[in-house]
């Protein structure tokens, strides 16, 4: 798999040189885009810090009503303030996210599996660009998996909304999937970012991985990190350092913050980390002096 790809002996990152294409615009790879596009990209990525701090709550599009997200109309309204970005499917965005938030959107836009089976990467976009259109999309979302069974399909259906979304103004973001048999490696993350950023996408969803400096600097867009499955506070705030560290232009989180006992209290403390410059540790302690008012309240 990834070991016998053709960036095995590629070696020259030159991770301590800025991107060097950028103009005066904030987001990587951007420069030449048209309005519409960096007027989108904008309402994603903070100006002044040219991050993002996304909440992820697309789970159930195939796992059903995940834990923590039961009810949506509940949820949401505590953490939307807190993001720059909510990321959904447009059912769950129309019945549940209210239009007086004016946050960005990014709109899930590829589906075709489900938990009940075993082969996850038979997607497709279903989502059309008229409807993204009319949801006021800032991005659309399409999955590919490289390295699986639905490779060739995916990165077809990802194009199609390259293609799609460039004629209307709409960044595509480019999810890289991990799937049981793919391996987590930097060669593979190398590999999969790369191919995306080539095919046209304006943003690449990934995970964090050793060397995570080579990803970030070989791929000419921003990187958005995925939070994963659920891990300890803490360990999440770490995650998300070594992230932007690396980096990333930001974080796309779901279960790390709806799936902690102190949602709103995590959330903020991710922000403080991609937005304000603070470490693990600091956000750490901001995340439990946070929690400590709240329980004297």
């Amino acid at each position: 798999m990834a070991d016998v790809v053709g960036n095995k002996d590629a070696k020259n990152f030159s991770e301590a040189v800025p991107f060097a294409n950028n103009g005066d615009f904030h987001v990587k790879g951007a420069a030449n885009y048209d309005w519409g596009m960096k007027d989108r990209l904008s309402r994603i990525f903070n100006p002044e810090t040219g991050k993002t701090v996304m909440l992820a709550f697309d789970h159930g599009y195939f796992m059903g009503p995940t834990s923590g997200l039961e009810r949506l109309d509940l949820l949401i309204p505590r953490l939307a303030n807190y993001a720059d970005c909510l990321m959904g499917t447009r059912g769950a965005i129309r019945s549940s996210v209210p239009a007086t938030y004016n946050k960005a959107i990014a709109l899930r836009a590829s589906s075709g599996s489900s938990v009940l089976q075993d082969d996850l990467s038979q997607e497709s976009m279903v989502v059309d660009i008229e409807d993204a259109i009319k949801m006021n999309a800032s991005a659309i979302a399409i999955q590919t998996f490289i390295g699986a069974r639905g490779q060739k399909e995916t990165i077809e259906e990802l194009n199609r909304a390259v293609n799609l979304g460039s004629k209307y103004s709409i960044p595509t973001m480019g999810v890289v999937a991990v799937g049981k048999e793919m391996e987590r490696t930097t060669q593979f993350f190398l590999l999969a970012t790369r191919m995306l950023a080539e095919f046209g996408v304006q943003i690449v969803k990934t995970y964090y991985c050793e060397d995570f400096e080579k990803v970030a600097s070989a791929c000419p867009v921003p990187l958005v990190v995925a939070g994963g499955k659920k891990i300890p506070e803490k360990d999440a705030l770490t995650l998300a350092y070594r992230a932007i560290e690396g980096g990333a232009a930001g974080v796309d989180m779901g279960r790390n913050i709806f799936q902690s006992k102190y949602p709103e209290e995590m959330i903020q403390a991710i922000g403080k980390v991609v937005h304000e410059g603070y470490s693990d540790v600091e956000a750490y302690e901001f995340y439990q002096h946070a929690i400590n008012v709240k329980a004297e309240v």
